[in-house]
């Protein structure tokens, strides 16, 4: 498994070593050992899927302190443009953003820490997203962030994504 940090502090992309055959493909998800090296969390509570046509943007959403989420996404089916803000105040980097691709092709996965806020758009139709969470989903705890807030200047590579009401309707920055 290739494990590599992004220039925001925390947040790594993660690329499994993958095993084809006429058969298909294996691959590790998920090891317990060598992620904690990193300092990412073992004790996952919830998983949670989603599958979402073509041009559906989910996002910008956190869950405020004591009920922050740590999650290690990737996608099962299809592929998104996966988008991670930094919003730990005390952070260098608070208020920048990063991006990549994920897909089934390329089996990448990302490891979003506490303190972030979390979206992806969509590229495909029937895509399926898929991420572990180290704390169970709070509602009174939920917030979110606009998706197009100029402040954070995130190019999405669309203008008008198949959003939600209520990420429609998400704060600014």
């Amino acid at each position: 498994m290739e494990i590599n940090e992004t220039f925001i502090k925390g947040l790594f992309v993660i690329k499994p070593k993958v095993f084809e055959d006429n058969r298909g493909y294996f691959f590790e998800s998920y090891n317990k050992e060598l992620f904690g090296k990193l300092g990412i969390p073992s004790d996952f509570v919830q998983d949670n899927q989603s599958m979402s046509d073509k041009n559906v943007l989910r996002g910008l959403h956190f869950q405020k302190e004591p009920f922050a989420q740590g999650k290690l996404v990737r996608v099962l089916k299809g592929s998104v443009l996966d988008v991670a803000v930094d919003i730990r105040k005390n952070s260098h980097t608070y208020g920048r953003h990063y991006k990549h691709i994920l897909s089934e092709e390329n089996k990448l996965m990302m490891w979003i820490p506490e303190g972030f806020a979390h979206g992806f758009l969509t590229l495909e139709n029937q895509t399926v997203f898929f991420y572990k969470c180290t704390t169970y989903y709070n509602k009174q705890s939920e917030a979110s962030i606009l998706w197009n807030d100029p402040k954070l200047a995130i190019d999405w590579g669309i203008t008008n994504p198949i959003i939600s009401e209520k990420d429609a309707k998400s704060p600014l920055f």
